[in-house]
């Protein structure tokens, strides 16, 4: 009796086990990561957003190399050592290819992973130029750097504010102080030295202290490389504290929620971005049809996941693989027609044009500077 239920047992886990099989051989899985709950949780939805609409189309045109696409998630809480993690995942899972991470002290990490599983890694929001510049084949991203966004952000307080007294602030991480570092590389090109340079942290909530000693310095600008929460914080504080100075920032700031939970502390600050998305002719289709699905306009990086997805899976349909190395060939040669228009990649894995602009919160919303 015993030997039959142990033969039985054996058998099932065969049948499971081919099902199993079958089964992933008729599906392509995509990994995507970023910070898709906690305190960051409004960029991973937008990465997540994008991405869905993405892998619905595809699928609704029976996916890609007839197979149908599911969606691996991969929550990194804007954590590096929680990114590695989700490599690890997405590699021992044997995702055809990953879109993410948003933060760059997420996505420099997790690519090493990835270069090793060959598995090719495209990021919708990680802007730090290390990311490209360590000549790993596996890695693009669909946004540009942050050495063009600090220039454009640094020109921008000396030639259009016409500021020479300038504080610098950055969240201590890859993204935030990398965007201030090039910020400052720019200003000291003008002859401008910052008159205050620090950092504060992430997660915490009392920034007055540092406040306290950029005041003293009676800044005409301050300028912070971080993430949206801590502006929100930065830019309340720094008025309840009787603070003129001009508030200025990045791409990592351009959320409604800064906005909406800032109020009036808000208003009149600058932040780098690139250009109106819904003035872009080739993304029409894309934001009304992300409107219909969840109810909402686009956020600021929707568009770029979305981007990314469709360029992941289109060579992987062009080239008729799963093979990372060839994925990632197809990648770098290929002109893409994309929702952010023309797109072409360098043999770094950069965007060859990738403009940014200034916004002004101006009336409760964000208003390109012209």
């Amino acid at each position: 009796m015993g030997r039959r239920w142990v033969w039985f047992w054996t058998a099932g886990a065969i049948v499971v086990l081919a099902i199993a099989q079958a089964y992933a051989a008729s599906t392509i899985t995509l990994g995507v990561a970023g910070p898709l709950t906690g305190d960051q949780g409004a960029i991973g939805e937008q990465l997540k957003n994008g991405t869905i609409i993405a892998v619905e189309e595809w699928n609704a045109k029976s996916g890609v190399l007839g197979k149908r696409i599911e969606i691996v998630w991969g929550d990194d809480q804007h954590d590096p050592k929680q990114a590695v993690s989700v490599a690890h995942k997405f590699v021992n899972a044997g995702v055809a290819g990953v879109i993410g991470h948003f933060n760059s002290s997420c996505s420099i990490p997790a690519s090493t992973i990835y270069h090793d599983g060959k598995i090719v890694q495209i990021s919708p929001g990680s802007t730090n130029p290390q990311l490209t510049e360590r000549g790993l084949w596996n890695v693009f991203r669909t946004i540009g750097r942050d050495d063009q966004q600090g220039t454009i952000a640094a020109e921008f307080i000396v030639k259009k504010l016409k500021k020479t007294r300038i504080a610098v602030l950055h969240d201590k991480t890859t993204y935030g102080q990398g965007l201030a570092d090039e910020t400052v590389k720019t200003l000291e090109k003008a002859k401008i030295k910052p008159v205050y340079y620090g950092g504060i942290t992430q997660g915490e909530k009392d920034f007055r202290p540092v406040l306290t000693a950029v005041k003293q310095k009676n800044p005409e600008a301050l300028f912070y490389g971080g993430i949206y929460p801590e502006a929100i914080l930065l830019t309340k504080q720094m008025r309840e504290l009787g603070m003129k100075a001009i508030f200025v920032s990045g791409d990592g700031v351009w959320q409604q929620e800064y906005i909406d939970i800032a109020g009036n502390a808000a208003e009149g600050s600058f932040v780098t971005f690139t250009p109106d998305q819904t003035k872009i002719k080739e993304a029409q289709g894309f934001i009304k049809k992300h409107r219909e699905r969840f109810g909402s306009d686009v956020g600021a990086y929707t568009t770029y996941s979305y981007v990314a997805a469709n360029i992941l899976l289109e060579a992987i349909a062009a080239t008729k693989s799963e093979d990372g190395p060839k994925i990632a060939d197809h990648i770098r040669k290929a002109k893409w027609n994309t929702a952010l228009g023309s797109i072409q990649f360098d043999k770094k894995g950069d965007v060859l044009v990738s403009p940014f602009v200034v916004w002004e919160v101006k009336g409760g919303k964000f208003v390109e500077v012209k």
